[in-house]
């Protein structure tokens, strides 16, 4: 019986100390990210910075602010694109806020709010892009 417990603590140890790692290596990859999107943002590359913001949505954890600040960069870049009247970077920014969003799905969907936000803006440019054609 004690080789049993042995086995089951050390196995819950296991299983701790992996998940541990696991959430502060997808932290670390979630700034690492992030911070591409800010110095895309800063040089102007308009590229970079929605792949940066994207892909630390795409590295979801539940309460990490870098989250919000990426969706919060990502909503920016397409406002500011729609004020400049480029619907198509406009609709790349939407887009790409409500795709990360979704990946990220799994027992619940995270970013509801942003998903139903870009669903409207998305829905208000599609008609004015195929009327720029």
């Amino acid at each position: 019986m004690e080789k049993v417990k042995t086995a089951a603590v050390n196995i819950a140890a296991i299983a701790l100390i992996s998940l541990v790692l696991i959430w502060g290596n997808t932290l670390y990859r979630q700034h690492a990210q992030f911070e591409k999107g800010e110095q895309g943002s800063a040089s102007g590359n308009f590229t970079a910075a929605v792949a940066g913001y994207e892909a630390a949505i795409h590295m979801y954890t539940p309460w990490s602010s870098v989250v919000e600040k990426s969706a919060q960069k990502l909503w920016a870049i397409g406002e500011a694109a729609e004020r400049s009247g480029d619907v198509p970077r406009a609709l790349i920014a939407y887009r790409a806020l409500r795709s990360s969003f979704l990946s990220a799905a799994g027992l619940y969907t995270p970013g509801e709010d942003w998903i139903k936000r870009c669903d409207a803006r998305i829905a208000q440019l599609v008609p004015l892009q195929q009327g720029q054609r």
